[in-house]
């Protein structure tokens, strides 16, 4: 059972982020959130009522702040939109994150198909 969840979109991925966190904002606000620090400002913009807990920027540590929690057992489930068009100047830490989703066995969403599918298991 999800309890806490991570939330992470690249830039050009934010405002779908966006889109499916207002389409599950109920079922969202039953959850801890933790998002990157720019995620995190935005959602908390569009969805005030929606308790998000902003780390810090991806590239200042965000990624491996959610990393650590994933290490500590601490974050049940990731979603993370990202952005396969892009070049990401962060891209090793981008890889680290999902790379311990991975080995720790977490679901991991990384378009809003799997997200769908995250949200409703």
């Amino acid at each position: 059972m999800i309890t806490t969840l991570g939330l992470v979109a690249h830039d050009a991925c934010k405002p779908v982020l966006l889109d499916w966190v207002g389409a599950h904002r109920e079922r969202l606000s039953a959850l801890t959130l933790f998002a990157t620090g720019t995620t995190g400002r935005r959602l908390m913009e569009a969805y005030p009522a929606l308790a998000v807990n902003a780390l810090k920027s991806g590239p200042l540590g965000g990624d491996q702040q959610l990393g650590a929690m994933i290490c500590e057992g601490r974050l049940d489930a990731l979603v993370f939109f990202t952005d396969p068009m892009s070049p990401q100047p962060h891209d090793v830490d981008v890889k680290a994150l999902t790379r311990l989703a991975v080995l720790y066995d977490i679901p991991l969403a990384l378009n809003r198909a799997s997200a769908e599918a995250v949200i409703r298991g």
